[in-house]
C-alpha cells in the first residue's frame, strides 16, 4: 500500500495536467465508472457501486481521474482526481459492489413453497454472496424448499427445487403429440415427479408401462 501511495504521488507530480473545459462531475461518479471498468464482463448486470469517501472529500468534483487503483476483494481504492483548474487531489475510500437480492422473510423448512409474501429484496455486498446465490426473485417463486432457509439470508440454488407436481399413485392424464398425431389416455404414476422430471406411468387402457415427463399437476407427456 505504501509503495502504491508513493507511486500515485509521483504520478500526480510528474504527469502534466492541462486545465480543461470539460464539465466537472461528482468524484463518486468518476470512481464508480472506473470501478465498473475494473470488473469488466464479470460485473453483475444488476450490480452497482456504493462509494464512500473521507468526510472532507464529500461533494468534491473533478473532470477526470488521472490514476486509479482498486482492490476488488475489499473495495478499497486510491485515485488522483483532476479538477477543472488542473489541480490534482488524492482520493481514498471504498467502492463496494452491491447487488439487490431476494431473501426469505422468515425461516422456511423443507417441503414449503416460496410465495411472493415469503420474499423480500435487500441490498448486499457482492463479496458476501456465494457463487450459487439466486439473485432473480422470479427463480424462487413457486419453488419448493429443499434445505432449511434462514431469514434474511441469500438462497443458494441447490436449496430449492421444482415442487412435486405428481405423487406416486396419482391418476394422471397421459399426452402424446408428435405434430401429426395427438393421443391421450388415463394412467397411474409409479413415481413422484417434479415438473420436467421423468417418471414411470402405467397406461390404464393398455396396462403397459411407459416413461413420461411431468408437465403439471396430473399431466404427463410422452416424449420421443
Amino acid at each position: 500500500m505504501r509503495r502504491l501511495i508513493a507511486f500515485l504521488t509521483c504520478l500526480a507530480l510528474t504527469l502534466p495536467v492541462a486545465a480543461t473545459a470539460a464539465t466537472p462531475l461528482p468524484v463518486q461518479d468518476l470512481v464508480a465508472e472506473r470501478a465498473r471498468d475494473s470488473f469488466g464482463p464479470e460485473l453483475p448486470e444488476e450490480g452497482r457501486f456504493d462509494i464512500t469517501l473521507r468526510s472532507d472529500q464529500q461533494g468534491a468534483e473533478a473532470v477526470m481521474l488521472s490514476a486509479f487503483w482498486m482492490d476488488r476483494a475489499t473495495g478499497q481504492f486510491l485515485a488522483n482526481a483532476v479538477g477543472a483548474d488542473g489541480r490534482v487531489t488524492r482520493l481514498q475510500g471504498l467502492a463496494v459492489l452491491t447487488v439487490t437480492v431476494p431473501v426469505p422473510v422468515r425461516r422456511m423448512l423443507p417441503g414449503e413453497r416460496l410465495g411472493e409474501g415469503d420474499i423480500a429484496m435487500i441490498d448486499m455486498p457482492h463479496a458476501r454472496l456465494g457463487a450459487y446465490a439466486v439473485t432473480d426473485p422470479a427463480k424462487l417463486l413457486g419453488k419448493e424448499v429443499r434445505r432449511v432457509l434462514a431469514r434474511g439470508r441469500p438462497v443458494m440454488a441447490q436449496s430449492v427445487m421444482e415442487p412435486l407436481v405428481i405423487d406416486r399413485g396419482d391418476k394422471v392424464a397421459i399426452h402424446y403429440d408428435d405434430g401429426k398425431l395427438a393421443l391421450s389416455a388415463p394412467g397411474r404414476a409409479l413415481d413422484d415427479a417434479h415438473r420436467g422430471q421423468e417418471l414411470r406411468i402405467v397406461n390404464l387402457v393398455s396396462n403397459s408401462l411407459v416413461t413420461a415427463v411431468a408437465r403439471g399437476e396430473g399431466q404427463v407427456e410422452i416424449v420421443r
